[in-house]
């Protein structure tokens, strides 16, 4: 079984930075990557970002690039989410997942608050 915990949400202006920490436990961690989802009340959940644990591939969705940055402490099984240059649209509460595969997620955490206001 794995365990995700998210931590490192809160309140910040428009403009403002933030940085996500997800730490994965267990008997085991043998998934291929992370990835980070929002949703915000009355919207869908939305990718957010991914990374592989072997190649450090990273994937944003459009709305984030060039603003946020995921990275992998990978001997800590910890993945963080730096977020810049914040929006009132980035409002939304964050999870991380993870998976056996590319795209595929089976383990969840109870995600973290991140308002931006403007």
């Amino acid at each position: 079984q794995v365990q995700l915990v998210e931590s490192g949400g809160g309140l910040v202006q428009t403009g403002g930075s933030l940085r996500l920490s997800c730490v994965a436990s267990g008997r085991t961690f043998r998934t291929s990557g992370m990835g980070w989802f929002r949703q915000a009340p009355g919207k869908e959940r939305e990718f957010v970002a991914s990374i592989s644990w072997s190649g450090g591939n990273t994937y944003y969705a459009d709305s984030v690039k060039g603003r946020f940055t995921i990275s992998s402490d990978n001997p800590k099984n910890t993945v963080y989410l730096q977020m810049n240059s914040l929006k009132p649209e980035d409002t939304a509460l964050y999870y991380c997942a993870a998976g056996p595969s590319a795209g595929v997620y089976t383990y969840w955490g109870r995600g973290t608050q991140v308002t931006v206001s403007s």
